[in-house]
């Protein structure tokens, strides 16, 4: 058996998502002084590689506490959609079916390489992660429910597509303009503003967060590391997302893992 890390490295360095504050980190302790190193932060929980519980969305959803272990760890499949993901791109389950097979009750991990222009990526590109990610085809959301699936993830900073997100809808709206920006690409990509309309409709605002998770069908955003290793992909695995206990915690920073070899109950 052999392990993999899936997450990317998280600190100060890291952009955030819009409308929410950085990670900050300081040393309140130094050796010297104290005879110790410690340190300080203060964050939101959606940064890094992290994973959404239903709280997230859902007033009284499960918490990141309350989530069973045995939905944490177990069998599932990485998918490479790399080699058909660009800027604005949808994933849909035929896709993911026509790569591996995914069984009732999987995990599952997207391979999208769009975590390449992370800020620890090979490429980092702030605004091209950001702004113009791929995302989940309105498709995603029936299939996932009757797959059983309770836990996937993304190598993206979100499981939705950027028009059905703020930073297609409002951001910098009469200031810098990121959201009329991201409008204008994808009414060009999809085929003009009713296409677009069509496609992403109000009722489709944050999808896979508002659909998935009364279902307690939950994500992992911001997959990294390694990821994109060649005997990974496209391949049933053994797959683990390990967040601290967090109680009452609506998302959790966490270690995303994959393992070769069969999975054993």
């Amino acid at each position: 058996m052999k392990i993999y890390d899936l997450s990317q490295p998280l600190n100060q360095e890291c952009s955030f998502w819009p409308f929410y504050p950085p990670f900050e980190v300081k040393y309140i302790k130094r050796k010297a002084e104290h005879g110790v190193n410690a340190q300080y932060i203060m964050t939101s929980n959606h940064m890094g590689t992290h994973l959404d519980a239903p709280r997230h969305f859902v007033t009284a959803g499960m918490t990141i506490d309350e989530i069973p272990v045995e939905w944490l760890c177990g069998p599932g499949a990485l998918v490479d959609l790399s080699d058909a993901m660009d800027d604005f791109d949808l994933y849909t389950p035929k896709m993911i079916e026509d790569r591996v097979e995914v069984k009732h009750g999987d995990l599952l991990f997207l391979h999208t390489g769009w975590e390449r222009f992370g800020q620890f990526g090979k490429t980092p590109d702030e605004e091209r992660y950001i702004h113009r990610h791929p995302g989940a085809h309105p498709g995603m959301v029936p299939w996932l429910l009757e797959k059983g699936v309770h836990i996937w993830g993304v190598d993206c900073i979100s499981t939705d597509h950027p028009m059905n997100l703020p930073i297609g809808r409002f951001l910098g709206k009469g200031a810098q303009g990121h959201c009329d920006r991201v409008r204008a690409a994808c009414e060009a990509k999809f085929g003009g503003a009713e296409a677009v309309a069509t496609l992403f409709p109000d009722s489709a605002y944050q999808l896979t967060h508002n659909a998935l998770f009364p279902s307690n069908c939950m994500h992992i955003e911001n997959l990294g590391g390694d990821i994109h290793a060649p005997e990974l992909q496209n391949k049933r695995l053994i797959l683990g997302i390990f967040p601290w206990k967090f109680r009452g915690g609506e998302a959790a920073f966490a270690r995303a893992v994959a393992f070769t070899g069969e999975w054993k109950p």
